[in-house]
């Protein structure tokens, strides 16, 4: 038997809530899965792929508070996972021609080979998760998904106009 979160729903919640307890148990299934499959397969954490992810979008470099605010994590947690990437050879810092007070991080060659390695295997993973969904269910939950995001951002947008 499975413990999980959403063992908690009793059968007069609220349908919302519900739906909110499986979505967060789901996420949290397939993230455990990925965090498992790539320390299993590449010895490596979910927050360093996510670095990597972000810098790969940027072959000429991002800067170190751009990746802090893409990732939505400390600048120190940044900093700890570029050292480690660094020291690997995976990764590599250098001044920014226009402002020489920033650092710019970007991917060496054989950073972009691990990392391209890495998410070609990612992506395998991430539908092997949904597989037990019909392709159009799983495009109709993703645009039911997209409806709900919409509605929660104009939302957000309204509280902070208030």
């Amino acid at each position: 038997m499975s413990f999980d979160i959403e063992t908690r729903v009793q059968p007069d919640d609220h349908a919302a809530l519900r739906l909110w307890l499986r979505l967060l148990t789901c996420t949290q299934l397939v993230e455990k899965q990925i965090r498992t499959n790539l320390r299993e397969d590449f010895s490596t954490t979910l927050p360093r792929f996510d670095l990597m992810a972000q810098i790969e979008k940027f072959p000429q470099g991002l800067k170190m508070n751009e990746l802090s605010a893409r990732m939505m994590v400390s600048g120190g947690n940044i900093t700890a996972i570029v050292d480690q990437l660094q020291s690997e050879a995976f990764v590599e810092r250098f001044a920014d021609a226009n402002d020489k007070r920033a650092t710019l991080i970007k991917l060496t060659p054989a950073g972009r080979k691990y990392f391209t390695r890495m998410a070609r295997e990612h992506e395998t993973w991430i539908v092997d998760s949904f597989a037990g969904l019909e392709p159009r269910e799983v495009q109709q939950l993703h645009s039911l998904l997209g409806k709900a995001k919409k509605h929660l951002i104009k939302n957000q947008l309204q509280s902070v106009e208030v």
